[in-house]
């Protein structure tokens, strides 16, 4: 197998392994990376910054683990400081996370709470604000999804969950930031293969990756007369604690990312450089796109 880093040229296909070694046993949600097995690789040891974002001040939804986690470190080694949220349930996950952005030599702060409220929502915009002074970078990532097989067997009370935390959130947490972003500011919304893709079993999940696509086009031609860009990252399959804590089904882990033309599942730490493009100036003349990271289930 070849170094997994970021920087030495290699077969991208054999970059990381396939996922082996999955116990039968599944999380319970909201999953935790702390037990998370095989270990899923962040950018920890490998993520080497430019100063791409000396100064910026970033709010990063679900940032304790998975793609959030790749994405607060790699900001954070760019110059960034970040305020990264996540579940008190998250907590120990989120206190890795933090040691690791501490490194960096920024400044770093949890907010732990759940984004389905919408006056907690507006609470952490506060918060963010009150320690950073202001809001140049805002990360929409955190996500809810569980695999359903039968479309009578999905409640409502999950169904409204689920758009609750990935779709309302990212509405009521952009609404009170956009006041306290600058021109020149950066929003970047987590979609996802399934807004194009939409597997069966993931009814609820991938219609609300639908919305959101929408909802950064939109919202992108809204803002740009503030001179706020926004766009959207859409991964493929990527091993995070999403997918064994209810994600999918237990028989769909052991072959997880096996069908993508990669041969593979995606590591969150392949996902952070879309993000740091997106949210730094080299980036300024891309708004209302959608960045595809998918292992080659391309987007259209």
């Amino acid at each position: 197998m070849s170094k997994p880093d970021q920087y030495t040229m290699q077969d991208p296909r054999s970059q990381y392994p396939k996922i082996v070694g999955i116990p039968d046993e599944m999380q319970p949600e909201p999953g935790l990376d702390k037990i998370l097995k095989p270990h899923a690789d962040h950018g920890e040891h490998t993520y080497r910054g430019a100063g791409r974002l000396t100064g910026r001040k970033a709010l990063i939804t679900g940032g304790d683990s998975g793609i959030g986690r790749a994405v607060a470190i790699a900001f954070a080694r760019e110059g960034a400081d970040v305020v990264i949220n996540y579940l008190p349930s998250e907590e120990v996950d989120a206190r890795d996370t933090l040691r690791i952005l501490s490194e960096a030599g920024h400044k770093s702060y949890g907010v732990p709470g759940d984004i389905t409220d919408e006056k907690f929502c507006t609470t952490l915009v506060e918060k963010t604000v009150e320690v950073l002074g202001s809001i140049d970078i805002l990360v929409n990532n955190a996500a809810k999804q569980q695999f359903v097989e039968d479309v009578e067997d999905i409640t409502t009370e999950e169904f409204t969950k689920i758009y609750s935390t990935n779709v309302f959130a990212t509405f009521w947490i952009t609404k009170a930031a956009v006041p306290h972003m600058p021109p020149g500011a950066s929003i970047i919304n987590n979609t996802s293969i399934q807004s194009y893709q939409p597997s069966a079993g993931l009814l609820a999940y991938s219609s609300t990756k639908g919305a959101i696509t929408a909802f950064t086009k939109s919202l992108a031609k809204t803002l740009i007369a503030k001179g706020i860009r926004v766009n959207a990252v859409a991964p493929g399959p990527v091993w995070t604690p999403l997918q064994q804590s209810g994600g999918q089904p237990p028989e769909k882990l052991k072959h997880f990312g096996e069908k993508t033309p990669m041969g593979r599942p995606g590591q969150p730490a392949e996902l952070a450089p879309a993000f740091v493009f997106l949210a730094s100036q080299e980036s300024s003349y891309i708004t209302a796109e959608v960045i595809g990271v998918t292992g080659g289930q391309h987007t259209p």
